[in-house]
């Protein structure tokens, strides 16, 4: 007797999807974040005809395009977007099935890919990567500098797994973990008020005030006075804080720096520091981000544990320095 074939198109479809490799997803995901086949099989670290050669062949497999390719660009078809979405979805999946075997051996390691905003990356960045690489060293540590913005986008887009940003940037899917305070003092030029113990905000109009683009002036992240800086007779803006610092001392007037730029001044320079008089918001938020299906956690404990090696005394979040992170 003749057996009846029974939804012989669900069974080519089961198939297709059984033919799928997680190396496929991650090429597909790769492609997606660079939109350059070359880059994103830097990234794989795999050749270029390699990648392009898998791709392809789950194309055909699925019988859609994922990509539209020309010699200009590599842009994501309608299809190819839902695809992206849901490999990054299984790819999350099967991190949790490895982070569940870590857990259960005590281990940490993989890859760590980390994304620092840059007004911050200066302060933290040197001595967090000798302290994670001597703490971790069979963790794979790529960091990169994004803008806070740029930070929570890549952790939507799957494109990095922990971010430090100013607090306050959290959204849909993205976790916010609190994790230092830093307080602001002014640097003032060796001629400016050295007979004052502190800052009076309200002198701001009698000298010139140096601020850094796009950074200092957040609500976040400073004092009130900043918003009426065009009381000033002039204002100038660098990309630094190390520029501002000598700006000020060629020019004169005074900056603004974080309590994490003190230990990078001169002896000499550490006398131009003035705490902030009033009732300013005179101290900057600063917070881990995580996607909230993450579940790494002894891989975001890793970057706390680094972090608390080296930050000032009573900084760092003390629930964060007490009992670290649980997922």
């Amino acid at each position: 007797m003749q057996k009846k074939e029974i939804c012989p198109k669900f069974a080519i479809e089961t198939k297709n999807i059984i033919l799928m490799t997680l190396q496929q997803l991650r090429y597909i995901i790769a492609v997606n974040r660079y939109r350059n086949f070359a880059k994103a099989a830097d990234s794989c670290r795999v050749s270029q005809p390699t990648l392009s050669a898998m791709l392809v062949k789950l194309e055909e497999e699925l019988d859609v395009r994922i990509f539209d390719r020309t010699n200009k660009s590599v842009v994501p078809t309608a299809v190819g977007e839902m695809i992206i979405r849901q490999a990054e979805r299984v790819l999350n999946e099967t991190a949790r099935i490895g982070e569940m075997v870590n857990d259960e051996k005590g281990k940490i390691g993989g890859r760590l890919l980390m994304a620092v905003s840059p007004t911050i990356a200066p302060f933290i960045l040197p001595r967090f990567i000798r302290h994670y690489r001597e703490q971790f060293p069979s963790v794979e540590l790529q960091v990169q500098e994004m803008k806070s913005a740029d930070v929570i986008s890549a952790l939507q887009q799957c494109e990095t797994e922990i971010g430090i940003a100013i607090s306050d940037k959290a959204c849909e899917g993205v976790f916010e973990i609190p994790l230092y305070n830093e307080r602001f003092y002014v640097y003032l030029s060796k001629d400016c008020w050295r007979k004052l113990p502190v800052f009076r905000p309200e002198n701001l109009e009698h000298e010139n005030f140096w601020i850094m683009k796009e950074a200092q002036c957040m609500r976040e992240s400073l004092f009130s006075f900043c918003n009426t800086r065009s009381k000033g007779y002039k204002i100038y803006e660098t990309g630094s804080i190390d520029t501002l610092v000598r700006v000020v001392d060629e020019n004169g007037g005074f900056t603004v720096i974080p309590e994490m730029q003190l230990p990078f001044l001169t002896p000499e320079q550490r006398e131009n520091v003035r705490p902030i008089e009033g009732d300013y918001v005179s101290q900057r938020s600063v917070s881990i981000y995580i996607r909230a299906d993450y579940v790494r956690q002894k891989m975001v404990n890793s970057v706390i544990d680094a972090l608390k090696a080296f930050m000032p005394k009573g900084m760092m979040n003390e629930n964060l320095v007490k009992y670290g992170v649980k997922l």
